[in-house]
């Protein structure tokens, strides 16, 4: 009998009369924030709560078996849903999209989907930053289609190169050499420039860090350092396996010349620093590389990301309990008028700094598993 699942345990909001009751709807003279003052820029969209990895920070294989119940196929949102909320996001000032999973490119005819995505115009008239999350186990066969229906840019999950720690981190003995493969074929195919995101754990793959930073620099690949988080409630977390950003910084700059550089939009989550020349100054042809410590450093206080999940429940925060049911509101025949109220109304109501309390907490505090959240897999990183 497996264990409590994450999609059984979370009460939907009920927004079926949402929008007739909010006339909240914004325009760009009236900027959608939320009760802390962050606009909504960034809106993450999961496909898929079905990934082909079983890492034991996000789908632990004991608890992710094959028994576990996965949603059913018309539980998800479909290409024109996700599509339809997606332009209502695009049109109350969010710019920048992120197809994540479970595993995106899972999904069957992906493709289709970025090609609807990339037909949509943000309140400057521009095309919105169209982007994808990936293991990259399937990119080499699909990258050149995914640029060729308009996706920008992808981000591949690595978490070390060492092909043994590798299989041992993904759980289903998958060679590290294929996920290689297919980030060159992102690079060959111009979804660039591509992002690579190793989380890393103490005494499980920190060892992997300065070989990462050696193998990525001068490729043109931006290698980003993620802290161990207390995502979900089943990778059995604990503050000693994170390893925090200030060390990994000291043990790199050991050994190469890095250097400051400042970040490249508002809300970002990374802290960037570029390889640096003989006279001390960044080397763009040397690259960069980042830092996401939201254990260490919390970065609540610009954050401007919301959360699509795949059954189409809008989550405010990676580390949120609850979801708000915009599904429920589309299906009941909702207009355009009043999905756009209902997300502007829990938007603006949004208080949502979790990392940053956790941060005040003592340590032995900040390791409770408290209550039950809803898993990375179902809502994407």
């Amino acid at each position: 009998m497996p264990p409590a699942q994450t999609t059984t345990i979370h009460p939907l909001l009920d927004l079926r009369h949402v929008g007739r009751s909010r006339t909240i709807v914004a325009t760009p003279a009236s900027e959608l924030v939320d009760r802390l003052g962050r606009p909504l820029r960034d809106l993450r969209i999961s496909v898929t709560d079905r990934c082909n990895f079983r890492c034991n920070y996000c789908m632990p294989k004991e608890v992710f078996g094959k028994d576990y119940p996965y949603l059913p196929h018309a539980s998800l949102l479909t290409f024109e849903e996700i599509a339809r909320i997606a332009g209502l996001f695009v049109a109350q000032g969010v710019r920048k999209l992120r197809l994540t999973g479970g595993e995106p490119l899972l999904r069957r005819n992906l493709e289709a989907l970025v090609a609807q995505l990339a037909l949509l115009k943000t309140v400057d008239g521009e095309t919105p930053d169209l982007t994808l999350t990936t293991n990259g186990s399937l990119l080499t066969r699909k990258a050149a289609a995914l640029k060729d229906a308009g996706l920008r840019r992808v981000t591949v999950s690595l978490d070390g190169l060492d092909d043994a720690v590798f299989r041992r981190m993904n759980d289903v003995d998958f060679p590290v050499a294929d996920v290689l493969h297919g980030i060159d074929a992102a690079l060959h195919a111009g979804l660039g420039p591509v992002k690579v995101n190793m989380v890393v754990k103490r005494g499980t793959n920190d060892d992997q860090v300065l070989p990462m930073a050696r193998h990525f620099r001068g490729t043109g690949v931006v290698l980003r350092f993620i802290e161990y988080m207390d995502v979900g409630s089943t990778n059995g977390w604990r503050m000693d396996e994170v390893l925090p950003s200030s060390e990994l910084l000291a043990r790199l700059r050991a050994e190469l010349p890095l250097v400051a550089i400042p970040a490249a939009t508002p809300g970002e989550t990374a802290q960037r620093w570029a390889y640096a020349d003989a006279s001390g100054r960044p080397d763009a042809s040397q690259g960069e590389i980042g830092f996401i410590s939201s254990v260490t450093e919390a970065f609540c206080g610009d954050c401007n990301r919301a959360r699509l999940s795949t059954d189409g429940r809008l989550f405010l925060c990676l580390f949120a309990r609850d979801g708000h049911d915009l599904r429920g509101l589309l299906r009941d025949g909702g207009t355009d008028d009043e999905l756009a109220s209902a997300i502007a109304g829990i938007w603006q109501d949004r208080a949502d700094r979790y990392s940053e309390l956790r941060a005040d907490l003592p340590p032995e505090r900040a390791e409770a598993p408290g209550a039950r959240r809803v898993e990375m897999s179902f809502i994407g990183g």
